[in-house]
């Protein structure tokens, strides 16, 4: 399933709880769709959410009644599900450009910024809670570990930091890698956290030893932009490529392509709230469902020669004793290929935008 969004597309979420999809796109507006198995998304609305700013992150709240939308404008947007109509814009939410959101708890979300600072709302108190200096460079991804209360940031100046909500600090933070942190995922009932990186290497990090990645997997050929927990040993990847991958952790392994989005890099991933399906968007300006069990059913081809010759090659490269598979030919969606350029619970989400 698949539909053009007319734009390229920054960001996806699916609802928690209903059959609906939202996309925020590089012109400012915001796409929602409601899908159903073996028929084409449906459009619910599409609203220019920002104006002529890109919306570039978008997530569902307040137990899916609100899209709550980031942009470049620093503000925070909430937009009616039902309607579609605005119920509150907070302004200047964040001194730089917004890149990220991610929910926490039911009362709380965290977002991220150009200039490295995360700063989290507490719609109880009306107010910004937290707000965390971490990183030097553009906040990339964020994930939020609940038993802990803390939070997960990377960044493009190659850190990787643990902000602690009870204690208010950062927590804890890595040394700068020479690669740009883009995507992050905790993995291994807690054990590791995995960053996808711009040269296509996975840095594994143990919990706890933040200072340094205790493990550097090769295997994508470009940049690792994003990345779902599939289970504890294995994630799905999406990659400059173009190509959704599935990968094993601890064996360190590329298991087998899944799908090709297109020929242009993978933006976005994310799973729907029954994991039926992983949506995924890409700067062909396509938004696409992808079944996941027919996903992981997908015949996996053997190269032997090729697998040889890139294990040999990332023993060259690197020094763990990880296993790695070749990467072979996915199969390629039917969807149309674009190339266009463009610009850069309880409590109520509305009530705490309106009264800051």
């Amino acid at each position: 399933m698949e539909v053009s969004l007319g734009a390229i597309p920054f960001d996806l979420d699916f609802h928690p709880s209903s059959p609906l999809v939202a996309s925020g796109l590089i012109n400012g507006d915001l796409h929602l769709y409601r899908y159903a198995a073996e028929t084409q998304p449906e459009r619910v609305f599409k609203i220019n959410a920002h104006g002529e700013e890109s919306c570039r992150a978008v997530r569902f709240a307040d137990s899916g009644k609100i899209i709550l939308t980031a942009s470049p404008n620093c503000s925070l947007l909430a937009t009616d599900v039902e309607t579609g109509k605005t119920v509150a814009r907070l302004e200047n939410a964040h001194e730089e450009a917004i890149n990220r959101l991610v929910n926490l708890t039911d009362t709380m979300i965290a977002s991220g910024d150009d200039e490295g600072c995360i700063k989290v709302w507490d719609t109880r108190q009306h107010a910004c809670c937290n707000s965390f200096d971490a990183h030097e460079d553009y906040v990339s991804d964020l994930t939020f570990v609940p038993d802990t209360m803390q939070i997960l940031g990377t960044s493009g100046d190659g850190t990787l930091s643990v902000c602690s909500i009870k204690k208010n600090k950062v927590q804890s933070q890595s040394e700068f890698s020479e690669d740009e942190l883009l995507s992050l995922v905790v993995m291994k009932n807690g054990k590791k956290v995995i960053c996808g990186t711009q040269t296509g290497a996975l840095l594994l990090y143990s919990w706890g030893h933040f200072k340094d990645c205790s493990d550097r997997f090769l295997g994508h050929p470009m940049s690792v932009d994003t990345v779902l927990k599939l289970d504890e040993d294995r994630l799905i990847s999406g990659s400059y490529d173009g190509v959704i991958r599935l990968v094993g952790i601890l064996p360190n392994k590329i298991i087998q392509p899944l799908a090709e989005h297109s020929e242009f890099p993978i933006e976005r991933l994310a799973f729907s709230s029954d994991r039926q399906f992983i949506g995924s968007i890409s700067h062909d300006q396509m938004l696409k469902l992808w079944d996941l069990e027919e996903l992981l059913n997908t015949p996996q081809e053997n190269n032997q020669e090729e697998n040889e010759a890139v294990q040999a090659d990332s023993d060259d490269d690197d020094d763990d004793d990880d296993e790695m598979d070749i990467d072979i030919a996915p199969p390629k969606s039917s969807g149309s290929k674009r190339k266009k350029s463009g610009n850069g619970g309880s409590s109520s989400i509305s009530s705490f935008f309106d009264d800051l």
